[in-house]
């Protein structure tokens, strides 16, 4: 824009868990206002009477972008319309906040990031934890630890009633280590700042209520090329167990780091999104050993002061998302980092479907 004291207007399109969080956000927010809200069903309507009703509803999102011209654009579909809106989006002009996968394939994510760079827009990708200040610690902290690591995490997710037909409906293009193993790859990557080189994974379909071919849990290990290790676990469905369901841990020649959460980890929890991203305490175990051979040092606990829950962290990626508009942020290394850990996530995919190891390319790199 080229009046910077106007609000950005943006086009919210999607209204369900991340959607509406968004949409609140922005509602809240000095520096942009809702010019319309799409969905295919319902939840629009739920979505503005929760606001406070008054914005333009539309059901479908060529029609909303060409009616109300706005200067940004919201995404937050199935991961199967990604690619195609905000490719529309970028050729109208707009900048693009995304939710997490890009796209569904590594191909389309590339496409988008093209289309930004060609647009001259700014495309920001909903990695939510960058914005938590316990997990930017958490992987600060694991860089104290020596080489190589060893990195431990999991979320499976045990769902029932809407939560269940949400994955049903995501399993359609994506699996569990897709969707959600992004996240974590890219901690993973931000932790080592290491090239991952080979990755082997392996997946089983617990319910015929999933399309054939696809698996609703999964499990991937990573190797890097500075000897670091990593896995990560992934299971949706009414039969997931809760036991051990957030596991958050890494380990390194000097000790460990881990992110405990007796609360959000306790039974029940697992299909909670605030339980998702709540670290509560963070713990320090040092390596350490005196002359009898004891640990030296006991092991230190974090509380950080700064818990943001699940609406205050979508507003912080929204800030974000403006001031990289409002400043001109180069935001090439976060598009960057956004296509590789996708491209790591869709490698263990593979290997989940072919049973064999797979080699990862030269070219893929790790945040800095």
């Amino acid at each position: 824009m080229s009046d910077q004291t106007k609000p950005l207007r943006v086009l919210v399109v999607g209204c369900g868990n991340m959607g509406s969080s968004h949409a609140t956000a922005y509602h809240h927010l000095d520096g942009f206002e809702i010019c319309g809200i799409v969905s295919t069903g319902k939840s629009k309507e739920v979505l503005n009477e929760k606001l406070g009703g008054g914005y333009p509803l539309f059901n479908s999102y060529e029609e909303a972008l060409e009616e109300t011209n706005p200067d940004a654009v919201c995404i937050s579909t199935y991961p199967d319309t990604h690619e195609k809106f905000a490719v529309l989006a970028f050729e109208k002009g707009c900048h693009v906040f995304i939710e997490k996968p890009v796209a569904d394939s590594v191909e389309g994510a590339e496409r988008v990031v093209e289309a930004a760079v060609k647009a001259g827009k700014k495309l920001v990708v909903g990695y939510i934890l960058r914005h938590h200040p316990s997990w930017e610690k958490f992987v600060e902290l694991s860089q104290e630890l020596g080489k190589p690591l060893v990195m431990r995490m999991n979320l499976n997710q045990q769902s029932q009633g809407s939560m269940w037909t949400l994955h049903r409906n995501l399993m359609k293009s994506l699996s569990p280590i897709v969707d959600c193993g992004v996240h974590y790859i890219d901690v993973m990557c931000q932790m080592t700042r290491s090239r991952p080189t080979q990755v082997y994974a392996i997946g089983a379909r617990l319910t015929e209520e999933i399309p054939a071919g696809n698996y609703n849990y999964g499990q991937l290990q990573i190797r890097f090329e500075d000897g670091s290790v990593g896995w990560y676990e992934a299971g949706w469905g009414p039969m997931v167990s809760e036991t051990a369901f957030f596991v958050k841990d890494v380990i390194g020649p000097k000790g460990s780091v881990s992110i405990v959460a007796k609360e959000a980890g306790g039974a029940g929890k697992s299909s909670s999104i605030e339980a998702h991203t709540k670290t509560e305490s963070i713990r320090f175990h040092h390596a350490d050993l005196d002359a009898d051979e004891n640990f030296a040092k006991e092991d230190s606990w974090i509380n950080l002061e700064d818990e943001p829950d699940h609406q205050e962290l979508c507003n912080r990626e929204q800030r974000y998302f403006l001031n990289a508009i409002l400043e001109n942020t180069d935001l090439t290394d976060h598009m960057e980092d956004a296509v590789n850990s996708l491209r790591i996530a869709f490698a263990c995919d593979e290997s989940v479907r072919t049973g064999q190891v797979v080699r990862m390319e030269a070219s893929v790199t790790s945040p800095d």
